[in-house]
């Protein structure tokens, strides 16, 4: 088992540093100066579009709204990575690391507003029992409709299934029953893994069997609640550890370009934990935040662009931050620990015993929220390649199964394969949105002229000449085109 987890993760390395961090970085940086760093100058616009709320229509369920989108796609972003994948480039990449995932944040929030603004333009009615007045979409869907390619919307509907809807609900799981074992005992899970495993998968099967609005409601609780509490309690401990501010900024910035760490190559893990452990937090351009947004009910493609950029940053800038912060704070040193019980003893140094124990339950909202976020991303996907019920069910059953299986025992083996199918997913998606991502700037420009008239922007496919595979987004009846009819531009809101 050794010798097939290190040849995977030789791969894996490879993979990576060769192909996909250029590629990210690259795309990135391209969509960043072609949108005039969007990222920065609409970041008011991001925090006013992120409180809309979709108008009712009568005989239409409530649609999901652009904040309950926001919490799908945070709930599978924000998960044990920000606790324990924040440790564990610290401890191999030094504080050196953070920096770097400030700059994948920053520079893939750009990546993050294309992809999801695509995935509103392409997106479709969801047509299946009990789905009417809800949407699908992601990037299976702009393949298909804006490249023409379904056979490249099938290969990546099938990563994504896999790697999110079984490969990381099962990861979620076993971090769960782990940590909770070792809050309540010696840290091994034995008779307690079964137990927490069927808990998991009746909890989980009460969320998914309720539909995408139901999935809206629970993690619209969920996220709020988690990152709150986590973020109080890291905020006590950088008070009380106050002093120390100055010098882990210190180690952040002078691990990421100091003259030891260039000698010595500690620069190069710093630039690699940081930019792998970055888009492993906040999958912008990873393909998978583009599914939740595509659920949005919203006047404009643009808007569910600007909020999923907004989540990029909540995810990196501030949880994974104050991760960051709780470490470095507490223990500068490493003690030669990583992953979470990095931060759990982080925790406990400064606040005391019950830290552990208030971290588990943290843990367990944020791995609860992420599989919940985890499963709705395969749905969508079972749902592009086949509307079968019999198929949906089957995918549902197999992702209650893999949340028992992952609660049982250790999962290394799984956690480098997923590495892989990751980055395979990343692959595929950016080589679609590089050549798409001219329609999402003239989309940009179409909303920002309305915006300089002073209207709510709505767009209907007629105001981009040229447009095909576009489902949704019909002219108004009455003939009037988006915002040029104030009534139509507010209904929405």
């Amino acid at each position: 088992m050794s010798t097939i987890d290190t040849v995977v993760v030789e791969i894996n390395d490879h993979f990576w540093t060769y192909l996909l961090i250029p590629l990210v970085a690259g795309a990135g940086l391209y969509f960043t100066l072609r949108s005039r760093a969007l990222q920065f100058r609409l970041l008011p616009e991001m925090l006013r579009v992120v409180k809309e709320r979709p108008g009712n229509q009568a005989g239409r369920p409530r649609p999901v709204s652009a904040f309950g989108a926001f919490t799908i796609s945070a709930a599978a972003r924000i998960g044990t990575g920000n606790v324990a994948g924040v440790a564990s480039a610290i401890t191999v990449g030094g504080p050196g690391a953070v920096f770097w995932m400030w700059v994948m944040a920053v520079v893939g929030g750009a990546s993050s507003f294309v992809e999801s603004t695509l995935a509103q333009l392409y997106k479709v009615r969801d047509r299946g029992k009990g789905g009417e007045g809800t949407y699908r979409g992601g990037p299976a869907y702009y393949m298909q409709r804006g490249l023409g390619r379904r056979w490249l919307g099938v290969l990546f509907a099938v990563i994504i299934t896999l790697t999110f809807g079984l490969v990381f609900t099962a990861v979620q799981s076993n971090t769960i029953s782990t940590v909770t074992a070792g809050s309540l005992g010696d840290g091994t899970p034995g008779w307690f893994a079964p137990v927490a495993g069927v808990a998991l998968a009746a909890l989980l099967g009460l969320a998914v069997f309720g539909g995408v609005r139901r999935i809206a409601s629970v993690t619209q609780v969920l996220v709020p609640v988690m990152a709150v509490v986590y973020l109080l309690v890291g905020l006590a401990v950088v008070v009380l550890n106050v002093s120390e501010v100055p010098r882990v900024m210190a180690d952040i910035v002078g691990g990421a370009f100091g003259l030891r760490e260039v000698v010595g190559g500690g620069i190069g893990a710093a630039i690699q934990q940081g930019v792998r452990r970055g888009m492993f937090s906040n999958e912008a351009g990873l393909g998978s935040a583009p599914n939740a947004a595509a659920a949005a009910e919203t006047s404009h493609p643009v808007k569910q662009g600007l909020v999923q950029t907004l989540g990029v940053f909540f995810d990196t800038l501030v949880v994974c931050s104050m991760t960051a912060f709780i470490i470095l704070s507490t223990n500068p040193e490493l003690s030669g620990r990583q992953g979470a019980d990095l931060t759990q003893s982080a925790l406990q140094e400064t606040l005391g015993s019950w830290a552990g124990h208030l971290l588990t339950v943290v843990v367990f909202m944020l791995a609860f929220s992420s599989m919940i976020g985890n499963y709705y991303y395969g749905e969508s996907n079972i749902e592009f390649i086949t509307g079968r019920r019999s198929v949906m069910l089957g995918y549902r059953g197999l992702v209650l199964a893999a949340t028992f299986l992952g609660a049982l025992g250790s999962v290394s083996v799984v956690w480098n394969l997923a590495d892989v199918t990751m980055g395979a997913m990343a692959l595929v998606n950016l080589l679609a949105i590089l050549p798409l991502s001219v329609i999402a700037f003239r989309l940009l420009d179409d909303y920002l002229a309305q915006r300089r008239d002073g209207l709510n922007p709505v767009f209907t496919r007629d105001r981009l000449p040229g447009l095909t595979g576009v489902e949704c987004w019909e002219p108004a009846a009455s003939g009037a085109r988006g915002g040029e009819d104030e009534p139509r531009a507010t209904t929405t809101r």
